[in-house]
């Protein structure tokens, strides 16, 4: 036993000065969505902020499918030495109930970093739909259910969450068509092979401003600075219909706390970086506020989301495996 301690005491030493001298090589952000999605997007516009802040480059893997399960297991069985990170949306707090077994154990696998952004969604419907408003929409949805198709971005994504949010206010049920990833689930509704989806503004909002969908309303409490003529569902008799899709970073479970420390520091800056909240602007999305992009903040945010999820989820027989 004895003869041990010695090359413990080294290896710890040469994990405490490789967490000092980190990063010294380009940092994977492990993003389980397509590239093109609203998730992808977000992770490359942080990355524009934080890579020159850690003085590294940031890499984008998208590893989509099975609603976010790929990506994210990918990242919890990822070597924690802080070269390989996580971001990803409500999603995580929803998968402990979508999937009776997981691979990985959503609330202790991971390390936290911090809140990232906070994203609007929209209610968006291919071009040709005839309805001229929501009013008109519901309508024509109601008696026209079993012929129109909703399209998501995998079991347990956002728009797959918001559509079963959506069929629960209105009493409502459509076929539902899932893709690896909103930016395929897009391209589909553009096409006009789908009738229509919830999506995060980051990935909507250019397309309703183009012209090549139709937009019937807001999902959260308050209208969309870059929308201002959009209702919210609220407004037009969805009353308490409000979902925001939250964007955390995570590390896997076991990074090293000064490695941690340096990318929480890292994601405080860029959350305040006046080019960052421009960008995000651009995109009807929100900065967290330094309050919010914290570990502590995003684990207790985790766990109340999971809290919330759960029995919703379980309530509508609505299972991924």
């Amino acid at each position: 036993m004895k003869r041990l301690l010695p090359s413990v005491a080294c290896a710890l030493f040469c994990l405490a000065a490789q967490a000092q001298d980190y990063p010294v090589k380009p940092i994977t952000v492990v993003v389980p969505g397509a590239a093109g999605g609203p998730t992808d997007t977000l992770t490359r516009t942080l990355a524009a902020s934080m890579g020159p802040l850690l003085k590294q480059t940031f890499i984008m893997d998208n590893s989509g499918g099975a609603g976010g399960i790929i990506g994210i297991n990918k990242a919890a069985k990822a070597r924690p030495d802080g070269y390989t990170l996580l971001l990803y949306h409500i999603g995580m707090a929803t998968s402990p109930a979508l999937y009776r077994k997981l691979p990985y154990d959503t609330l202790n696998d991971f390390d936290y970093i911090g809140r990232v952004a906070n994203v609007p969604m929209t209610l968006i419907a291919k071009k040709a739909m005839p309805a001229a408003n929501f009013s008109q929409f519901l309508a024509y949805a109601r008696v026209n259910m079993d012929k129109m198709t909703y399209s998501h971005a995998g079991v347990g994504s956002a728009s797959f969450l918001c559509g079963l949010l959506f069929m629960s206010s209105t009493n409502t049920t459509f076929t539902t068509v899932g893709y690896k990833g909103t930016g395929p689930a897009m391209t589909d509704l553009v096409g006009g092979q789908v009738d229509f989806m919830c999506d995060q503004a980051t990935n909507s909002v250019p397309q309703i401003k183009s012209g090549n969908v139709k937009v019937y309303g807001v999902t959260t409490a308050a209208r969309l600075a870059s929308l201002p003529d959009v209702p919210t569902l609220d407004e037009q008799g969805l009353k308490g219909f409000d979902l925001v899709v939250w964007n955390g970073l995570f590390a896997p479970r076991g990074t090293p706390k000064p490695v941690l420390d340096k990318l929480v520091s890292a994601l405080q800056a860029a959350v305040q970086d006046p080019a960052f909240r421009s960008r995000l602007a651009d995109l009807s999305s929100e900065p967290a506020s330094p309050e919010q992009a914290t570990p502590e903040a995003l684990r207790d945010l985790l766990k109340a989301e999971v809290e919330k999820w759960t029995p919703i989820i379980r309530k509508s027989g609505v299972f991924a495996d």
